[in-house]
């Protein structure tokens, strides 16, 4: 039923007097709450809805003492998660889980990265999700201060935090890299990743490490800091040639950098894919419009957003009974989706089948 210009709103009372009930029980059955008989329910809720009722959710969180509200919120920089252009890692998680939350009557606020300062402590929120923290994560320190609770979107690298959190695999997303490095005649590859101390660059250099002892790897790992950017990349990764110039892969882990990295290639006159293969973890918007355009991996991030609201609202009472939430050995995990290898020209040099199972994965990654 939709209201006139000018039209007074209904009110509760009007749903009460329709409805022949009290004001407590229209209450109660709108809210969820109470002892009220389910067909009782179900009839004040389409009385409601035909007399376009709408509840004051101000007045609602005032009762409850609730924001009704989750923010999004990481330490890493702009530079990395999102760039000029303000689109990328951070801004796609953002959007999966805000889409989320508002399933549940909750509003996600976006936080910038929480660097220093005190972003955490103006906002009023219930709880929140910290995109990969570090060791050290500042975004972390101010939720514990305020004592809100948290999940973690990304596997938690300090030793005392028992955070719930989402996998992304980061062990995992480099395995899947090299074994297709290695698939395409790398004999030579160099890892390049942060200089902090996120879940992805601690588990990145796990498996580097893992894979260059079983295969006889020289290892060469770079570091970069990230709020350096582009130009970061790009420094790191032309001293890393000028150091070893026998690379024939790199695997830079971070999307921007790996931009960097094309650029500092092609200035020495490396060819890529032919002299060197570069590859990247973050299947976003960098790693589809660089030229050549880069192999990257699916993280699954809408998914694995998703699921991070449905943790955080668990801990927050507001979803009982969540089964997911189960104890490990780190705090509470729900098991992300299985990342998937997006092949591309950057790392493909056997151009017979192996074209077309690039192709098959960039329609597999289009339609997921």
């Amino acid at each position: 039923m939709s209201m006139s210009p000018g039209a007074r709103r209904p009110t509760i009372a009007d749903v009460a007097a329709a409805a022949s009930v009290s004001r407590t029980t229209v209450s109660h059955a709108l809210n969820g709450i109470g002892k009220v008989d389910p067909r009782t329910r179900e009839r004040i809720k389409k009385i409601a809805a035909e007399l376009g009722y709408r509840p004051n959710l101000r007045a609602q969180r005032l009762r409850r003492g609730q924001a009704r509200a989750i923010a999004l919120a990481s330490s890493m920089p702009f530079a990395v998660a999102g760039g000029p252009s303000r689109l990328g890692f951070y801004m796609e998680v953002a959007a999966a889980a805000a889409e989320r939350a508002l399933v549940h009557d909750y509003a996600l606020v976006l936080i910038p990265p929480v660097q220093s300062g005190s972003a955490l402590y103006s906002v009023d929120i219930d709880g929140a999700i910290v995109v990969e923290p570090e060791a050290d994560d500042a975004a972390v320190a101010q939720l514990r201060e305020r004592g809100l609770p948290y999940v973690a979107l990304g596997r938690p690298t300090a030793p005392d935090d028992d955070a719930p959190y989402v996998d992304l695999h980061g062990g995992r997303v480099v395995d899947l890299l090299l074994e297709h490095l290695r698939a395409q005649g790398a004999r030579r590859p160099a890892l390049v990743v942060g200089a902090g101390t996120r879940h992805s660059s601690v588990d990145a250099r796990t498996a580097y490490e893992r894979a260059a002892t079983a295969h006889g790897w020289t290892p060469i790992v770079a570091t970069a800091p990230e709020d350096g950017g582009e130009r970061a990349g790009y420094d790191r990764c032309a001293a890393l040639l000028a150091e070893h110039p026998g690379i024939d892969a790199l695997c830079v882990l971070v999307d921007v950098f790996a931009v960097g990295a094309v650029r500092a290639l092609r200035e020495a006159g490396r060819r890529v894919p032919e002299d060197v293969m570069v590859v990247t973890r973050y299947d976003g918007l960098r790693a589809r419009t660089c030229e050549p355009p880069l192999t990257a991996v699916d993280l699954r991030l809408d998914r694995a957003a998703a699921d991070a609201v449905e943790l955080l609202l668990a801990r927050l009472g507001a979803r009982p009974g969540a089964g997911a939430v189960g104890p490990t050995g780190n705090g509470d995990e729900m098991p992300a989706a299985e990342p998937r290898l997006v092949v591309r020209a950057s790392s493909l040099r056997h151009s017979t089948t192996t074209t077309a199972a690039a192709a098959g994965a960039e329609r597999g990654s289009a339609g997921g």
